[in-house]
């Protein structure tokens, strides 16, 4: 123990810089792979050394033999492990070889995926949702999606089963070691390179001979071209006419001449059109003018209207709101059916827009018209209700298609309007009487009540205060209802109106069928509004009494009776 009392002896700084050499080129840390020489094997380990340690660690031979290392079994032989622990319980050193290889294939994983570079796999075998890939470098397991797997549906994939092949890594989980890889990406983008080199072939305006029909939806048709590349007719490029759907003009596997119209190098995406192969028809819009009568073919129908053609490739839109002059928001299919040949008359041409507008029912006559010739405002017409709702009847004038709107007040005069109206129902025949003729916005107004006398007339050669003679039908808190004599109609004399004295206003003297007197407090024959009134009566009776029978001097006996005249001429002299 001598030697090491002093530390600053050549001696002791000798064994530190020794020490310190060999420490710093074996640096052993837990979590680490490292390479150990195979120093002895048995039948079921390997004993490897590994510098700095103080004991050879053993590894198992099937852990070995698992990874691939089979032929790395010999004496003298370096192998890759991961150290785990530099001592355990136990007092021994625990490393596996299996850890190892998958830390170094996650390594190269990460950096493959930060590089965005390829991997070399295969198919192993099948499981939800997918399949797994090993990594051929270094046997890491990856999951690769279903839909992954191809750019198109594939029912069977066993010929891919293990095939080494290209895939792209699209997912790592670093905190769970999960990766996740597309061989569709692979595919695809070999697919875009060889597709942009065709679409280079190509340029705006090229004529393509000979492209046959692939298949077609409802919005075109496709097209293969020399067996090399898919391109899309829009349908509205057709045809100048038009196409419900590219069915009613190809089949599968014919052969038709394209004409390129745009090119998408980003999409790689090549548009061609069949109708710009022949003249545009609308440049004959010229022969024909706005207001004149045509025959018209019906191509299609839609529930707004009928797309119509004038002659082949020039189409027209026949609005629903132009079929008839009477029926509003009917269904086109009603009327007309695809081929019908119509006679139409154009309203419309707008060579911007390439629209051409048309109507069916300038080509017939305006009903409308011909009511208002035979039938003007307050004749009679007979009618069948067609229709009712909760306040109205309409009725089919006659023979003419047209509705009128018979409105629940002008049913009767008397009656209450509901009442009145449950007693009609569709199909009854009905006469009334023309109101109002609206023939602009298409209105026709009728009334049933109007063909007899109004009882209001009673009221006509009658003024406010007049005293006229009515019976007592009935009697309620509000009053009296009352009919006056010779008259149908019925009014309420309110409690109010009864008499001048309140202790007089009471309902209940009456018991109904009384005749009385009462005076028109009110009345206005526009509005049709009577009020009947016997307080008003009493009233203009004690004027009249007072101003027949009181005196002139009535009054002047009084004290400062004449107190008002002395005050006037008193002023007057002060003024003088």
């Amino acid at each position: 123990m001598e030697i090491y009392k002093d530390l600053n002896s050549p001696e002791n700084k000798q064994f530190e810089k020794l020490l310190n050499s060999q420490l710093s080129k074996n640096k052993i840390e837990e979590g680490k792979i490292i390479d150990g020489k195979i120093t002895k094997i048995t039948d079921k380990f390997v004993f490897i050394f590994i510098p700095g340690l103080k004991s050879e660690p053993i590894v198992d031979i099937n852990e070995l033999n698992m990874i691939g290392l089979k032929e790395k079994i010999k004496i003298g032989e370096n192998i890759p492990v991961l150290l785990e622990k530099i001592e355990d319980k136990n007092g021994e050193i625990i490393v596996s070889a299996i850890k190892a290889q998958k830390i170094k294939g996650w390594y190269k994983l990460e950096q493959a995926y930060e590089d965005n570079q390829s991997i070399i796999g295969k198919i192993t075998s099948k499981c939800k949702g997918g399949v797994i890939v090993e990594h051929i470098d270094t046997g890491s397991l990856m999951f690769c999606p279903g839909s992954q797997i191809s750019d198109k549906p594939l029912k069977n994939i066993d010929h891919l089963i293990g095939v080494e092949q290209k895939f792209a890594i699209i997912k790592l989980d670093k905190l769970r070691g999960n990766a996740c890889v597309s061989r569709r990406q692979i595919v695809s983008t070999n697919k875009r390179e060889d597709k942009a080199k065709i679409i280079e072939k190509f340029k705006v305006g090229d004529i393509i001979k000979d492209a046959i029909v692939k298949g077609y939806s409802s919005f075109g048709c496709f097209f293969e071209v020399n067996n090399e590349i898919d391109v899309l007719v829009h349908l509205q490029e057709i045809s100048y006419s038009r196409v419900n759907h590219p069915d009613e003009i190809f089949n599968i596997g014919e052969k038709h001449d394209l004409k390129v119209i745009s090119i998408d190098k980003e999409k790689l995406q090549i548009g061609c059109s069949i109708k710009q192969l022949s003249p545009d028809p609308f440049e004959h819009i010229s022969n024909y003018e706005i207001g004149k009568e045509y025959k018209v073919k019906v191509d299609k129908i839609t529930d707004y209207g009928c797309f119509c053609s004038l002659e082949p490739g020039l189409s027209t839109l026949l609005h629903s709101s132009e079929m008839s002059w009477t029926k509003r928001n009917i269904a086109p299919k009603k009327l007309f059916k695809v081929g019908d040949m119509i006679d139409c008359v154009i309203t419309e041409i707008d060579k911007d827009k390439r629209r051409v507008a048309i109507s069916h029912k300038l080509t017939l006559e305006n009903p409308y018209d011909a009511l208002l010739n035979k039938y003007p405002e307050g004749s009679e017409i007979d009618g069948v209700i067609s229709s009712s709702n909760e306040y109205a009847l309409y009725v089919k004038l006659n023979s003419f298609d047209i509705d009128g709107f018979l409105h629940a007040n002008d049913l009767s005069y008397t009656n209450d309007p509901e009442e009145e109206l449950k007693k009609y129902k569709k199909g009854d025949k009905i006469k009334v009487k023309i109101l109002e003729i609206k023939k602009e916005d298409q209105k026709i107004r009728v009334g049933l009540k109007q063909l007899s006398n109004d009882p209001f007339d009673w009221f006509k050669e009658k003024k406010v205060n007049d005293i006229i003679t009515v019976q007592v039908i009935s009697t309620d808190n509000k009053g009296l209802m009352v009919k006056p004599e010779n008259c149908e109609l019925n009014f309420l004399i309110k409690k109010s109106n009864i008499a001048i004295n309140t202790s007089d206003a009471r309902p209940s003297r009456f018991v109904g069928g009384e005749r009385i007197d009462a005076a028109i407090s009110e009345l206005n024959m526009e509005k049709r509004k009577v009020s009947l009134s016997i307080k008003l009566l009493e009233e203009l009776q004690n004027k009249e009494a007072v101003t027949k029978f009181s005196s002139p001097l009535s009054g002047k006996n009084l004290p400062f009776s004449s107190l008002s005249e002395k005050l006037v001429d008193k002023k007057k002299k002060d003024d003088e």
